[in-house]
């Protein structure tokens, strides 16, 4: 049935049915169209009311409505005659929509019948009594006309300071948005937060995207884990909890959180959680048995010649059966052994179309058994780890003549991590002709393109060969190329496109029943969240992933060292500390991340056995081929490790390691070798109090050599350890070290440079901000009666030479894509006076690919659009533009580096959030840094949303720098200005950043 604008007066009234309710209800959600004829419905209504209650108060005249604008102050004889003629008008109109005003007011809040909603709201007159949900399946009687919001009791409501009622009515009747406005104006607490949680939930449901529905679920997570950790018997919290964690796949943790409410003997709620629990863990264990039963039988054909067909679990699970057959076949030891599988790859063959298997199962055949026969017993040791794959074992199957088995045990090898012969992995592959091994081969020249520093090769062919996968239907090796481009965009860094392929990996393995990448995906979407500091959504993702092998001693120490540097970045050391002890119980390696970990707490919370556990891990790193990068981090670790030791040497492997991270300019861990080491020797001397080594330090670290003599701020923040340096009017150099942080820094910086030290700055025409990640780009830094900016250093790239202008590129009233349902944007003002080098990109052709080829060429840019940020598409924010014959119509960060302004210019960006930075601890990366990578001067945005009027501030700054003016001055003089006649701007004014 099409949802149709028309309908809402039936919404309205309550005339529909509960699938037509449920349809509408998410339209509402989502048109702007009908959300303000709501609101002016109830505008009119509440006009009618007032009319016909003459014992109203005045007080009582408050509109139940979102966000009202102030009323003019206008003639009252003038608007009398206009409130009369409305209220005519109203009353005859929308009297349908009332409800009878002599009963019991918020009587109609818990009206008989199943719950409107399926999480709990903390409103007492709703929840106290347990009504069931039904899952809106049709229009039967279980579900009966919703009945229309009775304005006249909201009105009461609102008067008598009940918000929390208001906003509980609007979320019962689909209008999320107007719920939020009312819950977000009560005071703090744990039921509003609950409250505020489910709308989150709502809204992620309404929505729908990809886009947004991660950062819906993980603000409903975060809101109800700081509930329940005040009070952990929240009934509404956990109740909530488990929907949230549902939704985001992880039933597991969602049946704990159900329990958790069985347990506290709420009349119907517990029963009906108790319900769910059961229903949550059988359906789990069902999928998992299933599976494992599959994975058991097909494997089981390699030790038991007798053993039965497992051609049921061959139609239900091709994946892994037809994986385990390779193995089956290869470890076959006789002729009659290998036709005795014929019937499985008959199976198999059909499910995948084509003959290629029993193709294969032929051949074999035909070998000589008096030679292949115990070649194949060998290769059954192998597969059963009777056997290492290394050294003579290997040496012996390679100078068979079996081709199969040697490959078979290459790809066995590379499983435990031993060296492979990778040439010899891809020859033999592509000679089999099975598009299976195919892919394989693929991925294998992915892994030496990635090795040689070529990740874009290794990404390219990845896509292409996944495009193909695709196409023929290999799902199950689609999963493994998914899972390999999410760990290559995680090696890179670029948690954004990671998410793309780790979410769509795991859905697509939710959809095949292939239970084993179901687990890989998960710890692929929690190393997403780490990456994405969505700490709260990384920690269900890893102990969902704990949940289901909590008998795999690999996987607790996989989980255990997540979390512990999960809670290290949380600023909770003492947890950071247990979970890293239970990591340690298994004695295995702790990898990468737990080497990090250990070497981090060595300032705050050492144990005894951290050195030799720390060295266990570097050793087991350095196996195999360590890149120039990966040797620099380790060197940073270990270096960072000792510099907590007395009389040690880690001041030199810190060195050492930043000298061998500037001989790889381009690997990522490189660059966080030298971002980490940094930090590092940065702490030092603050903490030594050598404020000119400091200095320099950061100088060389920022390529900004020499610093400014005299107005220069300079901060570095390391976890826990602040380091601030200043340079007043006179050249003076003063500074203050703190290692007593316990907080993140979030997207605000106020407050970080102690007020003596802004004080010295006091005398300063312009300021120039030298800052590290986390730091750099964030608001508040300096306040805004000082000329100040960021100062980025470009490093070994060229500055191109500011010319005079040469064009004044203008990107307005673009066309954006219709599917978004953004407002337009008010057209420019026109340009107060003539302006030679103005050219206009607007509508459909402001496409990414034309204004990054305009821009090219101009000396000045405004981008006069909407700015976006999606953490599934990008990891800083997105100018909006035209849509692309293809349809994309994103500029993000990523294209803008890649881009060369050869005129360096002067970069307005008058769109929502521009100077948003992503969370990244090695290097800054936002829009900003972008452009001034690709070659401008200067950047002007903004961190927060801005209204249409900011496109006439940032023209006007424009204009004054044209005329001479210093950008940082131009910007504090002209917001000082702007603010005497619009104070109301003043949140969004001082979140506009100057970078240069």
């Amino acid at each position: 049935m099409k949802v149709d604008c028309k309908d809402l007066p039936r919404f309205l009234n309550g005339g529909m049915h509960a699938r037509e309710k449920g349809r509408f209800r998410q339209h509402l959600g989502g048109c702007s169209s009908c959300e303000a004829r709501f609101e002016d419905a109830i505008q009119l209504e509440l006009l009618a009311q007032e009319a016909l209650t003459p014992e109203s108060s005045s007080a009582d005249t408050q509109l139940a409505q979102v966000s009202a604008p102030k009323e003019p102050r206008w003639p009252r004889l003038l608007l009398r005659g206009l409130e009369v003629l409305a209220v005519g008008v109203a009353v005859w109109m929308l009297l349908p929509f009332s409800l009878p005003w002599g009963r019991e007011e918020g009587a109609w809040l818990s009206a008989e019948g199943p719950r409107v909603l399926e999480g709990r709201v903390t409103y007492r007159a709703v929840d106290d009594r347990h009504q069931p949900y039904v899952p809106d399946r049709g229009e039967d009687a279980a579900h009966p006309p919703v009945p229309p919001l009775p304005l006249r009791d909201l009105w009461r409501m609102e008067a008598r300071g009940d918000l929390h009622g208001v906003a509980t009515a609007y979320l019962l009747h689909g209008a999320p948005r107007q719920a939020q406005a009312f819950l977000k104006r009560m005071p703090a607490s744990a039921d509003r937060d609950c409250d505020l949680a489910l709308l989150a939930l709502e809204q992620s449901r309404q929505e729908g995207s990809l886009d947004t529905r991660p950062a819906r679920l993980e603000e409903a997570l975060e809101l109800l884990d700081g509930v329940l950790r005040e009070w952990p018997r929240h009934p509404q919290a956990l109740w909530n909890r488990a929907l949230v964690l549902s939704e985001l796949g992880l039933p597991l943790q969602a049946a704990d959180a159900f329990g958790e409410v069985a347990r506290l003997g709420e009349p119907g709620w517990s029963e009906e959680a108790a319900h769910r629990e059961r229903v949550l863990r059988e359906s789990t264990s069902t999928r998992a048995r299933a599976w494992k039963d599959a994975y058991a039988a097909v494997r089981e054909l390699v030790t038991d010649c007798s053993a039965p067909l497992p051609l049921a679990e061959a139609r239900e699970h091709p994946g892994i059966v037809r994986l385990g057959f390779y193995d089956a076949v290869r470890a076959a030891p006789s002729r009659e052994e290998v036709l005795r599988l014929e019937p499985l790859a008959r199976v198999l063959d059909e499910r995948y179309g084509g003959s290629v298997l029993r193709t294969w199962l032929a051949h074999v055949a035909e070998r000589n058994f008096v030679h292949r026969g115990p070649l194949s017993r060998l290769y059954a040791r192998l597969v059963l780890g009777s056997l290492a794959p290394v050294g003579e074992v290997m040496e012996t199957l390679r100078r068979s003549g079996e081709e199969d088995l040697y490959l078979g045990a290459l790809v066995l090898a590379d499983s435990a991590r031993e060296p492979v012969d990778s040439q010899a992995v891809i020859r033999l592959a592509r000679a089999s002709g099975d598009p299976w091994m195919r892919v394989l081969a693929d991925q294998e020249q992915a892994k030496l393109a990635q090795q040689e520093g070529q990740w874009w090769k290794a990404e390219q062919r990845l896509l292409e060969v996944l495009d193909t996968c695709q196409k023929q239907g290999l799902v199950y090796r689609c999963l493994g190329l998914q899972r390999r481009l999410a760990d290559l965009y995680l090696s890179q860094h670029r948690p954004a496109e990671a998410f793309q392929h780790a979410w769509k990996g795991w859905a697509r393995a939710l959809e095949a029943r292939e239970w084993g990448f179901e687990q890989q995906f998960l710890q692929e979407l929690a190393d997403v969240a780490r990456y994405q500091h969505a700490f709260t959504t990384a920690r269900a993702y890893l102990e969902e992933s704990l949940s289901r092998m909590p008998e795999d001693c690999a996987q607790r120490t996989h989980v255990h060292r997540n979390v512990a540097l999960l809670e290290w970045q949380r600023f909770r050391p003492e947890a950071a500390r247990a979970a890293l002890e239970r990591a340690m119980e298994c004695e295995r390696p702790l990898g990468l991340t737990g080497a990090w970990v250990v070497s981090e707490m060595a300032r705050s919370v050492p144990g005894p056995h951290d050195g030799a556990l720390l060295r266990r891990a570097l050793a087991d790193l350095r196996r195999g081929t360590v890149s120039p990068g990966l040797e620099a981090l380790l060197l940073v670790i270990e270096g960072q490790f000792l510099l907590e030791q007395p009389g040690t040497s880690g001041r030199e492997l810190v060195h050492r390691g930043l000298e061998m991270a500037d001989l790889a300019p381009d690997s990522v861990d490189a660059r966080k070798a030298r971002a980490f080491g940094y930090s590092a020797l940065l702490s030092e001397a603050g903490r030594a109090g050598a404020w000119e080594e400091a200095l320099a330090l950061m100088g060389h670290e920022l390529h900004v050599e020499p610093v400014a003599p005299s107005c220069l701020l300079a901060v570095s923040v390391q976890h826990e350890r602040t380091l601030v340096l200043v340079r007043g009017p006179l050249g003076e150099l003063k500074g203050a070290y703190s290692a007593g942080r316990q907080v993140p820094l979030r997207d605000e910086a106020t407050g970080l440079v102690p007020a003596e030290l802004v004080k010295e700055l006091s005398g300063c025409e312009h300021v120039d901000v030298l800052t590290r990640p986390p730091v750099h780009g964030l608001a508040g830094l300096l306040p805004d009666s000082l000329a100040w900016s960021y100062r980025v250093g470009r490093g070994a790239r060229g500055v191109p030479a500011r010319t005079a202008p040469s064009m004044h590129l203008v990107i307005t009233e673009v066309a954006s894509p219709p599917s978004l349902r953004l407002p337009r944007l008010a057209p420019l003002t026109p340009p107060r006076v003539p302006d030679p080098w103005r050219v206009e990109l607007r509508g459909a052709e402001a496409t990414p690919t034309r204004v990054l080829s305009e821009m090219a060429q101009a000396s000045e840019v405004e981008i006069h659009t909407h700015g976006l940020f999606s953490a599934s598409q990008s990891d800083a924010s997105m100018v909006v533009l035209a849509p692309e014959a293809d349809g994309g119509y994103v500029l993000t960060a990523d294209k803008v580096r890649q881009a060369r302004l050869s005129h360096a210019p002067l970069v307005l960006l008058a769109t929502c959030g521009a100077a948003k930075t992503a969370p990244f601890p090695h290097e800054s990366f936002s829009l900003p840094m972008a452009f001034i990578e690709a070659g401008a001067s200067a950047v002007l945005a903004a961190s927060v949303e801005i209204p249409d009027s900011a496109g006439a501030f940032f023209e006007r700054v424009r204009e004054r720098i044209r005329a001479g003016a210093r950008p940082s001055v131009a910007l504090r003089d002209l917001r000082a200005a702007w603010l005497l006649e619009r104070p109301d701007d003043a949140r969004w004014l001082s979140r506009v950043l100057l970078f240069e």
